[in-house]
């Protein structure tokens, strides 16, 4: 069976349990970005994930330190920014074009004192190379995610309200821009553990079309925010499947792939309005 020929190879079940877990997280907090209309800070931290991880690897450091420092400080310095926690795009727009300059200046220290001893690894930061991770990164991973789901689902309702109507939220006292700039954390914190499976140029696509697919597909909240992740865990088998079957493929390509089509997919379905943003 072609299932369980594929799951006797040790680097496939280190894919499938990070993947998973990374899909999971990334479909939960995607939904948020979705809803808040961040989906340009997502593609902001996205390139902050690559700097990141080529600073890093340029002072000879773990990418991963890079990943997580980066994305979760400037997500938050966004936040920060940004009025009641929620970045414009000025701010995002000034830190983009920062970012990218820091970017292009770590990557030319990088190639030229460590390109000979570590070539590839900038190409799986910019790519991914889900099917490369280890047992101990897998877990690393799955354990990150589990982190990110668990804060995620003890402030969604808070954030849920603040995301509707932010300024009714603020009137009842909930804690709009802690909220903010605690879910930007979240985000950078995805940001950074997705990188190293689908790569930085194409998280955005798994960060994003769940999400949208949800809200197209219910307008019941809490389902939507639980579809999200449901699709982003299908697109993430689906791609690692395809993959396996086409060699040839590259997985962050098919995961990507399959998402945005089942998005597409969403325009084929009677429109929902938004009822999410009236009913809580």
């Amino acid at each position: 069976m072609v299932l369980a020929e594929m799951f006797a190879h040790p680097f496939v079940r280190n894919a499938f349990l990070a993947g998973t877990a990374i899909a999971a997280a990334v479909g939960l907090v995607g939904y948020f970005v979705v809803l808040r209309s961040q989906v340009f800070t997502g593609d902001a931290l996205s390139h902050v994930a690559v700097t990141g991880a080529v600073g890093a690897l340029a002072f000879g450091l773990d990418a991963r330190v890079g990943l997580f420092a980066a994305t979760i400080t400037l997500g938050m310095a966004m936040a920060l920014l940004g009025r009641r926690g929620r970045a414009d795009d000025v701010v995002i727009g000034s830190v983009f074009a920062w970012v990218l300059g820091l970017g292009v200046l770590f990557l030319t220290l990088y190639t030229t004192s460590r390109s000979a001893s570590n070539g590839s690894a900038g190409v799986r930061v910019l790519f991914g190379s889900i099917l490369g991770l280890s047992a101990a990164q897998a877990r690393f991973a799955a354990v990150i995610a589990v982190v990110v789901v668990v804060a995620l689902v003890a402030i969604a309702r808070p954030l849920l309200f603040a995301s509707v109507d932010e300024a009714v939220a603020a009137a009842r006292a909930v804690p709009v821009r802690a909220l903010g700039i605690g879910f930007l954390a979240l985000v950078g914190v995805c940001a950074a553990e997705a990188t190293p499976a689908v790569g930085a140029l194409l998280l955005l696509g798994l960060l994003a079309a769940p999400g949208g697919a949800a809200l197209r597909l219910t307008a019941r909240p809490y389902a939507a925010l639980w579809l999200s992740a449901a699709i982003a865990v299908a697109a993430m088998w689906g791609g690692l499947t395809t993959c396996y079957l086409a060699p040839g493929v590259p997985p962050s390509f098919a995961i990507v792939t399959i998402a945005g089509a089942i998005y597409a997919v969403t325009f084929l379905v009677r429109p929902r309005r938004r009822g999410s943003r009236a009913s809580m």
